[in-house]
């Protein structure tokens, strides 16, 4: 390509001196600019770079510093595409034959280099046998250049003319070539730029299951594909692979990697949407908002044939919410999802299920039976089933029926056994804020799951013969319901669940159901006296939270019978003591304990406890709490109006969790001893704590919250702490001065100072290491004056996206904002003295304002005229009114 400089031919023309930097470009194009660069060349050269497609054009691209030749001579190889632009007079330049001889050397060394010649206006044979504009050309070339350089001109027209390229002619116009040129670069560079996988042997079978599963033979329909297992057994491996595999099928590609992590972060959603749109439409344009990701996706992404992988998804991502309605997308796109699991049970032991196959699933169930809804196996809705029961259908297919009737009339309310007697199949209802009337002996036969919520009248004749789970939250029933006669006939009972059934005084006589795995008695209120559980050897969860049980018998005394006990809820109860023997119950890994001091019996002792608790809250104990050094796995430790705390906390491996609330201890908790191996057994402790030390070996701890400690001045050894704790919050401690190390760390994500008194030598240094700090609230400071003395720093956190001000009166001016350019959210609420915010308006990533009703009013109107029409916020809310802002009104 000649020089720019250069617009006719002249073999003498010296080009400028530039210089190309390695690897700046993908492709480079190679023409003679007085025939097509206002034309053809640019026109190409404009599409290939709104592609995102580095291409070399012409000198303008390069970099000062040495001659074009040795550049160029550099650039070449460095290219993958070559674009030799034949045209009349290409011939004629020697800078143009010399980059094509460059070219085929290149090309013909087999390393993946590709030639699109395109012949503009002249015939490829003229370019293949030199004749015509060629041959006169070379006449010339003849008596300049010795016959080596000119043979090996020939010979590059020769082979060049050879291949297979784009003919324009007169009649044939440029923009058909151009588009058809950029799919051919994109597609070539794609195959280039597969996706880096590891290594998984036996990986052919799995592929050939998902591409088989992808149906990429078909047109007219969208496939979405699941891939999902536990961490580690080469999920992204394989969904690299089926992308590596496929891509070329489609018009644009995109692959989301670790969507878990990044919905994880408060901008996750328009982040993931950036990178579909940027991916798709090759652009640069950022949304700003959810909603206007959806929008661009769907008026510009969704038209494509679309190949998108998501890698790593949990329940956070939602399909609709992210990228739009699935139908608005490209009848032939595909859809690929790796998710660690679709179905898991949470803390409760309830079944989660993600949406994309909760929907799945009811899909199925209608192509069961497209016409007849009864026919079905699955019947969720509220309206289906009242019509079913008010016309006495349904048959044996029906498996599962959920009704909520909340907000129906009563005579929809009354559900009446009869009405249930084609319903022989059914193994699974759900009844919320019914009334179950009639005889229900000789229905129901085969029903396994029984979940009669909020119901006022519950039938007495259940037939229990299967059932496994009986669930009759927040109902009405009574001690004498005669319905536990039959209850206690279900052999197969795993689960049990009367919370808040407020009208139960004792305990439910079910010793005759062996088998109870999930005993639920939470929020009984006036539930008294003993609890039986001797019985219950198979028992996996016990919760009585909230009852007035007094004691849990054990008749044999043997609780080592409980070994399958994995979560205990006794918090909150009448129990003066535990059975004697907990540390040998070795799968019980939650335990929640102890009643306040207020309650007219509250737990007197504590007994040791199992090591393989991970999970350990104590509300209050007479006695305090007991030598916990043994939880080699404690993970979450939680301490409520506790008395007497262990000083040597420190010593636990594997604490990530501790909560401290409304605990008159004093003395130095956590301190670290001389001889880190020595234990001591609980001491008592002054009335008040007054100092945290030591947290220095709690080397995995990310949560850290202090509340309702009046008297802590102090708390030490934070800076140790730096990598790993995320999110701290102290709350109501008015006498803490400082904390020391604070600035120090630089994994903490989110920091919450809450009732705090700014006094003299009360301060918080925030200009230390704290990279990664995104969200800072601060809460109900009255004594924060203006600028923000006494949180020094704040305008160092270059992380930070949400910076909440809550009722703190007296300060009177913030200080400039404007280098908080990750800044995302603005809340300044009951900052009634605010007259000045600087900086706003150059906070690009601002998206929500928010000032409080009892802010001056001079300043709302100041604000307003201010930056309403400069704030890059599409939320605005001062004083209760919404603004407009950016041609839109503030949600």
């Amino acid at each position: 390509m000649e020089s720019s400089v250069a617009t006719t031919a002249s073999s003498s023309t010296t080009p400028p001196t530039v210089v190309l930097t390695a690897g700046d470009y993908e492709v480079f194009m190679s023409f003679r600019g007085s025939d097509v660069r206002n034309r053809f060349a640019d026109h190409l050269y404009t599409s290939l770079t709104r592609a995102k497609i580095r291409t070399f054009r012409d000198e303008e691209e390069l970099q000062k510093g040495e001659g074009i030749t040795p550049s160029l001579i550099r650039a070449i190889p460095e290219s993958k595409i070559y674009i030799p632009i034949l045209s009349e007079r290409y011939a004629s330049s020697k800078w143009c034959l010399l980059e094509l001889a460059q070219m085929v050397d290149c090309w013909k060394q087999g390393k993946g280099y590709l030639i699109l010649p395109i012949f503009y206006l002249v015939d490829p044979k003229d370019v293949r046998h030199q004749q015509g504009p060629y041959q006169q050309a070379f006449e010339e070339h003849a008596h300049k250049h010795s016959s080596q350089n000119v043979n090996a001109w020939k010979e590059a027209l020769n082979e060049v003319g050879q291949l297979k390229g784009w003919h324009i002619t007169e009649s044939r116009g440029e923009g058909t070539v151009v588009g058809e040129v950029l799919s051919k670069v994109e597609s070539h560079l794609g195959s280039m730029y597969t996706l880096a996988t590891d290594e998984l042997v036996g990986i052919d079978t799995p592929m050939e299951e998902v591409m088989k599963l992808l149906n990429l033979g078909s047109s007219n329909e969208k496939v979405i594909v699941g891939i999902h297992g536990m961490g580690g057994i080469g999920k992204t491996t394989l969904s690299k692979a089926v992308y590596n595999k496929i891509f070329v099928k489609f018009d644009r590609c995109c692959y989301l990697e670790d969507v878990r992590e990044a919905l994880a972060k408060s901008d996750g959603a328009v982040s993931l949407q950036n990178k579909v749109i940027s991916t798709v439409l090759k652009v640069d344009r950022l949304v700003r908002s959810v909603s206007e990701g959806t929008n661009v996706i769907k008026d510009r992404v969704c038209k494509h044939k679309l190949l998108l992988v998501i890698d790593d998804i949990d329940d956070k991502f939602e399909f609709d919410k992210i990228l739009g309605k699935l139908d608005d997308f490209s009848s032939d796109s595909r859809f690929i999802f790796t998710t660690r699991s679709l179905i898991k049970l949470d803390e409760a032991n309830l079944f989660w299920m993600h949406d994309h196959i909760k929907d799945l699933g009811r899909a199925i169930v209608k192509e069961e039976d497209v016409r007849h809804t009864y026919n079905r196996s699955r019947i969720w809705s509220t309206d289906d089933v009242l019509d079913m029961l008010r016309n006495s259908e349904g048959s044996e297919r029906v498996e599962v029926v959920r009704i909520d009737v909340k907000s129906r009339d009563d005579h929809d309310r009354v559900l009446k056994s009869k009405k249930f007697e084609k319903l022989s199949g059914l193994r699974y209802l759900e009844v919320q804020y019914g009334r179950m009337m009639g005889d229900f002996s000789q229905v129901l036969p085969n029903i396994c799951c029984l979940r009669l919520c909020h119901c006022e009248s519950i039938p007495t004749n259940i037939n229990a013969k299967k059932l496994v789970v009986l669930d009759l939250q927040h109902s009405n029933i009574k001690d004498d319901w005669k319905g536990w006669s039959r209850i206690k006939t279900a052999a197969k009972l795993k689960a049990v669940n009367v919370q808040s059934c407020l009208e139960l005084k004792t305990t439910p006589d079910l010793s005759t159901c062996t088998s109870l795995e999930f005993i639920t008695f939470t929020r009984c209120y006036n539930m008294k006296g003993q609890m039986q559980i001797d019985k219950f050897k198979n028992m996996k969860t016990l919760r009585i939270y909230k009852t007035r049980i007094t004691e849990l018998v054990v008749r044999s005394g043997d609780i080592g019978k409980f070994q399958r006990l994995e979560e205990m809820d006794v918090s909150w109860t009448d129990l003066r003591e535990l059975p004697a023997g907990m540390e040998i119950l070795s799968s019980l890994k939650i335990l929640s304990l102890g009643s306040p001091q207020w309650r007219t019996n509250s737990l007197m002792v504590i007994p040791m406890l199992p090591r393989s608790l991970k999970r350990l809250s104590i509300v209050s104990s007479s006695s305090g709490v007991p030598n916990l050094l043994e939880l080699k796995e404690l993970e979450s430790l939680s301490y409520g109006n506790a008395p007497w705390i262990p000083g040597d906390l420190w010593k636990l491996p594997s604490l990530k969790e501790l909560s401290v609330e409304y605990s008159p201890i004093s003395g130095p908790l956590l301190q670290q001893e001389q001889d880190k191996e020595a234990t001591s057994s609980p001491a008592a402790l002054p009335t008040s704590l007054t100092s945290l030390h030591s947290l220095a070996n709690l080397r995995n701890l990310k949560d850290l919250e202090v509340s309702y400690c009046p008297y802590i001045i102090e708390i030490q050894g934070l800076g140790s702490l730096g990598e790993s704790l995320s999110r701290m919050t102290i709350k109501k401690c008015p006498s803490l001065a400082n904390l020391d190390g604070l600035q120090l760390l630089e994994a903490l994500e989110e920091f919450t100072f809450d009732e705090h008194s700014f006094g003299r030598k009360s301060s918080l240094d925030l200009s230390g290491r704290l990279h990664k700090l995104k969200r800072l609230n601060i809460l109900r400071c009255p004594e924060l004056t203006e600028n923000l003395i006494g949180l020094t720093g704040i305008h160092r956190l270059e992380s930070l996206r949400r910076l909440l001000l809550s009722e703190c009166w007296s300060i009177a001016e913030l200080p400039n904002l404007s280098c908080l350019n990750n800044l995302e959210e603005l809340d300044i609420v009951g900052c009634r003295e605010l007259v000045e915010v600087n900086g706003l308006d150059e906070l690009e990533k601002l998206g929500k304002l928010k000032m409080g009703r009892r802010m001056r009013v001079k300043c709302f109107a100041k604000l307003a005229a201010r930056y309403g029409k400069r704030l890059s916020c599409t939320s605005l809310w001062v004083n209760g009114k919404d603004y407009e802002t950016r041609g839109k009104k503030a949600e």
